[in-house]
């Protein structure tokens, strides 16, 4: 079976096929679909390695996510998949555990099997000897809700803004202890978070408490170590912001492993859509954002460094971060 059986069983020309195969994006989808039913109906396939070198790609993205079983990141994996598979783009997806030697093992691992390019969201700060390693790797790189290094195309949600409307949503109720629970501050969902928080405070001439806001992990671990501590004060707040889209289950441990009500005894916020905040009664507010959209912005991102080679400037896409008020607010409890 060779590539000139493809051509003819589909009409077109042996240069067609090729650039289908090769994922050229000139070839109009129409024409893409023909050849795909004929090398599926001939159960055609191409010599990847031949191909690989002679074209020197291999159409493989590599996709490194701090754990690949957190529910919420599904929308942003699917999306960025479909985009990439309709270009002919594998896509992999590795699981960094958060930490940083093993995120430079992966990164390594992607550049020795020549991956086109590589979707990140790395959960410690990239500085001094890991960005070197970074900028050595030569391949394009999009960051996923990260800012650095700041040579890098990322796509970031807009977490100031979602913050800025759901403390001042929670201030009008008449809250004034609000917590904050998020990662550590050197990242930028975090740093970003504890930014809204604050300006949300000062366009109300008002001070929050510092010592309600502690950025130091994104796990649900921490969210209840946090939480139980924080309620287990003289004076204990009446909201909580769980600052992370995997800390809600450990947050909600927390509250009702004290024997605490929601929203009577404490107000509860909640980090990225989930079925936990909606299913959980009362369903937690949250503040939330498209992960599709992110998946599909990066995707698209990387595929047009990787067409388009060459010197560039890093470019920043924000996504809107909506607050979605539930039942899981309410005023502070009267003392």
């Amino acid at each position: 079976m060779t590539i000139r059986d493809v051509a003819t069983a589909a009409g077109v020309s042996t240069g067609t096929v090729s650039r289908v195969l090769n994922a050229n994006a000139t070839v109009h989808p129409d024409i893409r679909r023909k050849v795909q039913r004929a090398i599926d109906d001939l159960g055609y396939t191409p010599n990847a390695v031949a191909q690989s070198m002679r074209i020197r790609s291999t159409h493989t993205i590599g996709c490194i996510l701090r754990e690949i079983n957190i529910p919420q990141l599904a929308g942003f994996v699917k999306a960025a998949h479909d985009v990439l598979d309709e270009v002919g783009f594998s896509l992999l997806i590795s699981n960094s555990e958060g930490r940083k030697e093993r995120e430079r093992e992966l990164l390594s691992r992607l550049s020795r099997r020549q991956a086109d390019g590589v979707m990140m969201g790395p959960y410690t700060p990239v500085a001094g000897e890991f960005e070197s390693f970074l900028r050595d790797l030569d391949i394009p790189i999009v960051l996923i809700d990260r800012d650095q290094p700041d040579w890098t195309d990322a796509v970031m949600a807009d977490h100031a803004e979602g913050m800025r409307v759901a403390v001042s949503h929670l201030l009008d109720l008449g809250h004034r202890r609000v917590a904050l629970i998020t990662g550590d501050a050197g990242l930028y969902p975090a740093r970003e978070r504890v930014r809204g928080y604050q300006e949300a405070f000062a366009a109300r001439n008002l001070e929050p408490d510092p010592s309600l806001v502690h950025a130091g992990s994104f796990l649900p671990g921490a969210g209840f170590r946090i939480t139980s501590a924080l309620l287990g004060q003289r004076n204990p707040p009446t909201a909580i912001i769980s600052g992370g889209i995997d800390m809600l289950s450990g947050v909600l441990r927390a509250v009702r492993g004290r024997g605490l009500r929601i929203p009577e005894d404490v107000s509860l916020i909640a980090s990225g859509h989930s079925e936990l905040a909606e299913l959980v009664s009362p369903a937690v507010a949250i503040i939330g954002w498209d992960q599709a959209e992110v998946g599909r912005i990066a995707a698209g991102m990387l595929l047009d460094r990787i067409r388009n080679d060459g010197p560039h400037e890093p470019r920043r896409v924000l996504v809107p971060n909506e607050f979605i008020p539930r039942a899981s607010l309410g005023p502070p409890r009267r003392t």
